[in-house]
């Protein structure tokens, strides 16, 4: 399977061509535009039923789309739901990508997906208490993430320490620990601007964000119809 990025950082694309018998998973409604595919819908991720559920609460849908190439193969554009940036990741057997909600786009079809429980920190932190998982099996395989304004990809070495807006996280790599903060003191989260932040540390990956869609709406919120009547 070959695939381009197109249009990126502001309102980007992907594209997969398909050989005879591949197949792509996707989101429901991210299929702008195929030709000589056969979609079927399906829970799509690892675990059957309750599977799907996890799903859910990583973010996400309960189903996924699966667009499989007739004998003259084909291809598929996929769009985000928001303006920004999208990236592909390989992974191998073995390995998970930790993504948050609403990011996920389109894998491999041997890549499947469920979700991971932050603890009581992930209700702290202002972001949903689950992250989305994604794993390979049989082989290596791709997932394509989604972002809200471009994406930065960030290195993390042993000892060292980054500090993430949390509604910045885009997707991090296995061996990656976080744990929920803030910067400053009390008068800093009150009065400084800035919110609850994650702090990783270990070896590994995490991608970042540079937009939100809370900054977007908490700008756009007084100009909205008042619901008072």
């Amino acid at each position: 399977m070959q695939t381009t990025i197109e249009f990126d950082p502001s309102f980007t694309m992907l594209t997969a061509e398909l050989s005879a018998g591949e197949s792509i998973k996707a989101e429901p409604g991210a299929m702008a535009a195929q030709q000589g595919l056969e979609m079927r819908t399906g829970m799509g991720g690892g675990g059957g039923l309750f599977g799907g559920f996890k799903r859910m609460l990583g973010g996400e849908s309960f189903f996924l789309n699966t667009f499989t190439a007739g004998p003259g193969g084909g291809w598929i554009s996929l769009a985000p739901p928001t303006p920004g940036d999208i990236i592909s990741h390989e992974l191998q057997p073995g390995q998970d990508l930790f993504i948050q909600g609403s990011s996920f786009l389109a894998c491999t079809d041997n890549v499947s997906t469920d979700a991971k429980f932050q603890g009581m920190k992930g209700m702290f932190s202002g972001e949903k208490i689950f992250f989305l998982r994604a794993y390979a099996e049989g082989g290596q395989g791709t997932v394509h993430v989604n972002s809200y304004g471009a994406i930065k990809k960030l290195s993390i070495q042993p000892g060292s320490e980054l500090v993430v807006d949390t509604g910045h996280v885009v997707a991090f790599t296995d061996h990656v620990q976080y744990s929920v903060g803030k910067i400053g003191g009390l008068g800093s989260l009150i009065a400084g601007g800035e919110g609850l932040v994650l702090k990783f540390t270990g070896s590994g990956d995490v991608w970042i964000q540079t937009r939100t869609l809370s900054s977007l709406m908490d700008k756009l919120a007084p100009f909205l119809p008042s619901t008072k009547s």
